[in-house]
């Protein structure tokens, strides 16, 4: 650190610099432009940062070492230099079949986790021969209507020698109980079993609207997937509390962290008035956020976001165990910044929001594929995503050293900055009664569209370039191949349903749903009851239905 006289003289050298150097310059050749802000935030940044700017901080209780509190550098002691981040490309489309194919291409390949998406029937609870599913089967991830399904994703791929990451959420206790039902048949101990569901309600009520349930309800059952995971699947991460969707809704980087960590906040709540200990159920709680272009700010962001979660879970929380306060994230790049224009500029977008996940300290990281504006990505585009990571592992130095911007002055000081915003808003959320009572009464999405909109019209109006969109056009554009999926595949789907229905034994479905609706209508725990509904192949829709059945359907508008 440096002393007041350290700093009264590079105080009095800036002044000297800023006359006698600075000023000249300004007078000839002003600048490019009037001021400079942060990608989202509009944050004014400064031409230039000293020690001046982190003269406050205190090294070892604001940054410290990885692996020990407050966690600023990392949450391991070795973070890359024992273990890279896992690589997982996300994907998932048209049918189980295809799907399998594609994950068994991606291992191949060298990814080292996987990720799995779901189409929005799936999403919504629905079975593909719902009339709500018409048109959508297959198009948006993988169709999951039972436990055959899963079977089908998972041949030929040991449970117990991959990770698995699942973006799913209103359903997730039916998908965790099938991923479960297929280690079980596997042979795969549950303790054995590692991955992620997303499980994370709050932001659909917030940012994406692919919800069932009630927020009361919907509580309910995650904090029952908690009780239930941390003694029978103690190595799978029971919730991915998601800033994601909520940046991708058009937040800024501080209003990311603040609404994603104000859910996890909730979400440790119910869980805790529910009866659990925080140590018991917390250190399988991971996050996931976006990463965005201005590497610096997102960098900065993911550094104050380990920081405050340390912070929140033992003041706020009394935790007591060090993996309790450990905030592990996963990233993803940024979708909303993918253009349909000269799509080959999104390797060069998805190449640098990979840098700023990497040097921010990720544990794991999906690359999106350069067409994901047009359609899912093709098997090419898929590979050139995973190659991107690849490269920066083994050729780029970024995982050498741990943390290797810590010190910055700017980044050190914009790490402060945006902790300080994100608690400003998670205190004016504790004021108004809590993040569930803020969505509820639509406070949390105004702030995102209010910054959203703004970042719009700074767009339209040029004050903001977008290469390729509204500076730099291109007059045309080559072709490319997209992926797609028929009404052909949809038909099919419906008959291999239809096939599993057929060969159940109709009783164990109708005795598992009944045994189901009357351990949502009491206090037992649901997820035992889903597992065995799932193993007597009841689909996503009838076991969704059943609950629907004694929890109702949420909707905003009543």
């Amino acid at each position: 650190m440096f002393d007041e006289d350290d700093l009264q003289r590079i105080r009095a050298e800036r002044e000297e610099w800023e006359a006698e150097t600075l000023a000249p310059t300004l007078d000839r050749f002003g600048e490019r432009r009037e001021s400079f802000t942060t990608d989202t935030d509009g944050r004014e940044v400064d031409p230039l940062y000293t020690p001046e700017d982190v003269a406050e901080q205190d090294y070892v209780a604001d940054v410290g070492f990885p692996g020990e509190e407050p966690y600023t550098r990392g949450v391991y002691p070795t973070m890359y230099r024992g273990r890279l981040w896992t690589m997982r490309q996300y994907a998932g489309f048209g049918t189980a079949e295809e799907t399998n194919e594609r994950f068994h291409y991606l291992l191949d390949q060298g990814q080292t986790g996987l990720s799995m998406a779901f189409d929005l029937p799936t999403q919504m609870g629905y079975d593909s021969d719902d009339a709500m599913a018409a048109g959508e089967v297959g198009k948006s991830g993988v169709a999951i209507d039972s436990l055959h399904d899963m079977e089908t994703v998972f041949d030929g791929i040991p449970l117990d020698e991959v990770s698995t990451s699942m973006t799913i959420n209103a359903p997730a206790s039916v998908l965790l109980a099938m991923y479960i039902a297929v280690g079980d048949r596997q042979g795969v101990p549950r303790e054995e079993l590692r991955g992620t569901i997303q499980n994370d309600v709050l932001k659909e009520y917030i940012a994406r609207n692919t919800y069932i349930y009630p927020p009361g309800p919907s509580m309910r059952i995650i904090t029952d997937i908690f009780e239930f995971c941390a003694e029978e699947v103690p190595s799978f991460n029971t919730i991915s509390i998601s800033g994601y969707h909520i940046r991708e809704a058009g937040s800024s980087a501080a209003q990311e962290i603040a609404f994603t960590l104000a859910d996890g906040v909730e979400y440790v709540e119910a869980a805790v008035d529910a009866g659990l200990d925080v140590d018991d159920f917390a250190p399988q709680l991971s996050f996931f956020f976006a990463s965005y272009n201005n590497i610096l700010e997102e960098v900065a962001k993911f550094r104050a976001a380990r920081r405050m979660w340390a912070t929140i879970m033992e003041e706020r929380f009394g935790a007591e165990d060090p993996k309790s306060k450990q905030l592990k994230f996963h990233t993803q790049t940024a979708g909303s910044t993918l253009t349909a224009q000269q799509i080959e500029n999104n390797v060069v977008r998805v190449a640098y929001q990979a840098l700023a996940a990497v040097l921010g300290g990720t544990q794991s990281l999906h690359t999106n594929g350069k067409d994901e504006a047009l359609s899912l990505p093709t098997e090419k585009s898929v590979r050139t995503a995973l190659r991107t990571q690849q490269i920066l592992a083994h050729e780029s130095g970024a995982a050498d050293t741990i943390d290797p911007l810590a010190g910055s002055y700017y980044v050190e000081t914009l790490t402060d900055e945006l902790e300080a915003e994100a608690f400003d808003l998670l205190g004016e959320i504790d004021e108004r009664g809590g993040m569930r009572r803020a969505i509820e009464e639509q406070w949390v999405q105004r702030q995102i569209q209010d910054v959203a909109f703004e970042r719009q019209r700074e767009i339209d109006e040029g004050e903001r370039i977008i290469v390729g969109v509204n500076a730099f056009e291109a007059d045309e554009e080559p072709e490319e191949d997209i992926e797609e999926v028929d009404e052909e595949d949809e038909r099919r789907q419906r008959e291999r349903l239809a096939a599993v229905r057929e060969d159940r034994d109709e009783e164990e479905v109708a005795a598992a749903l009944d045994a189901l609706r009357n351990a949502a209508a009491g206090d037992e725990n649901v997820m035992p009851r889903i597992v065995d509904a799932v193993k007597a192949y009841a689909t996503t829709g009838e076991i969704c239905d059943a609950m629907r059945d004694v929890f109702g359907e949420y909707n905003p508008g009543l």
